[in-house]
């Protein structure tokens, strides 16, 4: 990640944006050889190339210097220093507002009026079925069973309109016998139709709903409890015969043509994101053969990532999604496609990383950036512990899921496991998780007992607050450096000894604009 301006003291290993023009363009300020940029040539204890004069040698190091210093400029003083327009953070900004308020137009459906499907002149019904073994003959008294695994399905519809009379067991058609000894599932399925008018009001069309209702009873385990579930499968068409008086279209137009633009806007962010992540990459390779040619050095893996910029790569992530979900979106409404849900997903994603990367621009100025350069220190270390912390989490999960699933409810499944073991750490619900627990055996019960006392103690006494302590370490150390001085690297020494401040006019090339009076930012 990019840190403060370079102009304000160096930050821990940022990474900057792009730079301007060819690798190889000359200065057109004729005073780089005697600028402050310039070194003597014992500094530093160099070797330098023998088929080039010390005076070249001294301007290569300057124009070095300077397109380095330039790159890890911020917007501000890129514009002071060749007039650059910040171009991406105009875009971004832009962007920021449309993704909000494109996510915002993802209105939640209430349906209320519904309806059987109709064929025809009829309605459909609904279908029971149920699923049995065979044959089977359980008798649990004697501790006999004759059982046929084969499985077999029995089905009958029951229409919308039809008589509920049921007579006497020979005269009910609705006759439906369960033997729960061979029963596995029943079945009930049925389809309702629906219109949701809520989009009249939007100035919007209508859409038609078809919903396909499954209810389950599951009784695959046959312990005595039956679970019951559902499932709604929903499509969305466009109606077949309809009529609204004056004109509803026009704003699904408006919207589709909203669309568009958030989509040229994306492309154009990526655009210049990608390039600006290349040039990075071509200015790091330019500087790696620049420092082992002069230096005989090799560049750290440290120095080299700071030409990486994080911030672009996390745009480029959310142009991607927002382009992709905006798509669907534009799908969505021309009635072609459902995916609700995948869209919602992709633009809340790119909704939520194009907010953070407001922060990237707040951390210019150093009052603001403490967060990120605290963030950005301690993540190598947090990861690690996490790793470490990891290992002790899932020893707990999987012992409480094999001996306490039986036994209690919150430890029937790994994920339900992980989930209650999370809730216990922030203190959630740890009353009822000892009380649920069933004591039907004593020694499983003071076994529950010892498992969560020594792992909420564990992880709130300790390794919470050892994770706590690592962030506020880190928050300290930058806060101590943020007043004596960040640790300079080989890269940040090197363009140190460049002066040159971004409005003195030595960073222009002959064919830059003028710098504006009408600027914003300021001096």
């Amino acid at each position: 990640m990019q840190g403060t301006q370079v102009a304000a003291g160096y930050q821990l290993q940022q990474v900057g944006s792009a730079p301007s023009g060819p690798p190889r363009r000359e200065m057109a300020n004729p005073e780089v050889v005697t600028s402050s940029c310039s070194l003597h040539q014992e500094e530093n204890g160099r070797t330098f190339n023998q088929t080039t004069s010390p005076s070249e040698e001294l301007l290569l190091e300057d124009q070095m210097r300077r397109k380095l210093k330039f790159f890890f400029m911020n917007p501000c003083e890129k514009f002071w220093a060749r007039g650059r327009k910040p171009w991406k953070l105009a875009i971004q900004i832009i962007k920021l507002a449309m993704v909000t308020i494109q996510y915002l137009q993802l209105r939640n459906i209430s349906i209320g009026n519904h309806a059987y499907e109709s064929k025809g002149t009829e309605q459909s019904g609904m279908a029971i079925c149920q699923h049995f073994y065979k044959q089977g003959n359980i008798c649990p008294g004697n501790d006999t069973f004759d059982i046929d695994p084969k499985i077999e399905t029995e089905c009958f519809s029951v229409e919308p309109d039809e008589s509920f009379y049921i007579g006497t067991l020979e005269e009910n058609k609705l006759n439906l016998t369960l033997d729960f000894h061979r029963l596995l599932t029943v079945e009930l399925k049925f389809k309702l139709k629906a219109i949701n008018l809520q989009t009249i009001r939007h100035h919007e069309l209508p859409d038609c709903y078809d919903f396909t209702l499954t209810i389950t009873f599951d009784n695959k385990a046959h312990s005595g409890r039956i679970k019951i579930s559902f499932d709604n499968d929903i499509s969305i068409k466009e109606c077949k015969d309809w009529h609204v008086s004056g004109s509803v279209q026009r704003n699904t137009h408006y919207m589709m043509i909203f669309d568009g633009v958030v989509i040229l806007i994306c492309s154009a962010s990526l655009i210049l994101c990608f390039r600006s992540v290349i040039r990075g990459l071509q200015l790091q390779q330019e500087f790696v053969s620049f420092f082992l040619l002069h230096y005989k050095k090799e560049i750290s893996v440290s120095d080299r990532m700071e030409f990486v910029n994080g911030w672009y790569i996390m745009l480029i992530i959310s142009d991607l999604l927002t382009i992709t979900g905006s798509i669907l979106k534009m799908e969505i409404q021309a009635k072609s496609l459902t995916s609700y849900d995948v869209c919602s997903i992709l633009l809340g994603t790119s909704t939520l990383l194009v907010w953070i990367g407001v922060i990237r621009y707040l951390s210019f100025f150093q009052k603001y950036n403490l967060l990120i350069l605290t963030l950005q220190a301690a993540l190598p270390n947090v990861m690690r512990f996490c790793c470490c912390a990891a290992m002790i989490y899932l020893g707990y999960c999987f012992c409480g899921w094999i001996v306490l699933g039986p036994y209690h409810a919150k430890f029937r499944s790994l994920n339900v496991v992980s989930e209650c073991l999370f809730s216990l750490i922030n203190g959630d619900d740890m009353f009822a998780t000892f009380a649920d627990m069933q004591r039907k055996s004593y020694l499983v019960w003071l076994f529950s007992r010892i498992y969560l006392y020594t792992f909420i103690s564990l992880f709130i006494y300790m390794i919470l607050s050892l994770f706590i302590a690592l962030i506020t370490d880190t928050y300290e150390t930058i806060k101590h450096y943020q007043q004596d001085g960040f640790p300079e690297t080989e890269l940040r020494t090197f363009i140190s000894e460049c002066k040159d401040l971004p409005n003195s006019g030595k960073y222009r090339f002959e064919d830059d604009p003028p710098v504006s009076i009408f600027c914003w930012c300021k001096q």
